[in-house]
C-alpha cells in the first residue's frame, strides 16, 4: 500500500500530465509488487490475492500440486481482510491521535 500510495504522491508533484502520471504510478506499483514476491514468496508463497490461493487450491484437489484446504484457510482470511485494515491505518496514524 504505502508503494501505491507514496508513487501517487510523487507522480502528482513530478507532472501534470495525467498520463505521464499514471505511467509513473503504474511502473513503481509493477516494481514494488515484484521486489514484494521476491522477498516474500519463499516465506508464504506470494499468497498475496485470496483469489488466487482459492484457485491454487481448486486445482491441486485433481491431483495437480498447490495448497492444501488447511493452508488455503490460513492464508485466505488476512488476506481478505487487509483492505479493511489498510483503509483504516491512515486514519490511526494521522498527526490528530499523536
Amino acid at each position: 500500500m504505502a508503494v501505491v500510495v507514496g508513487s501517487g504522491i510523487q507522480a502528482t508533484e513530478l507532472t501534470q500530465d495525467v498520463g505521464l502520471q499514471l505511467l509513473a504510478n503504474s511502473t513503481a506499483t509493477v516494481l514494488g509488487l515484484g521486489v514484494l514476491i521476491l522477498l516474500l514468496g519463499p516465506v508464504s508463497g506470494a499468497h498475496f490475492n485470496p483469489a488466487v490461493t482459492l484457485a491454487e487450491w481448486w486445482t491441486a484437489r485433481r491431483g495437480s500440486p498447490g495448497v492444501t484446504l488447511r493452508e488455503a484457510a490460513v492464508y485466505v482470511p488476512p488476506r481478505s481482510s487487509a483492505p479493511s485494515r489498510a483503509r483504516s491505518w491512515p486514519t490511526r496514524c494521522s498527526a490528530n491521535r499523536w
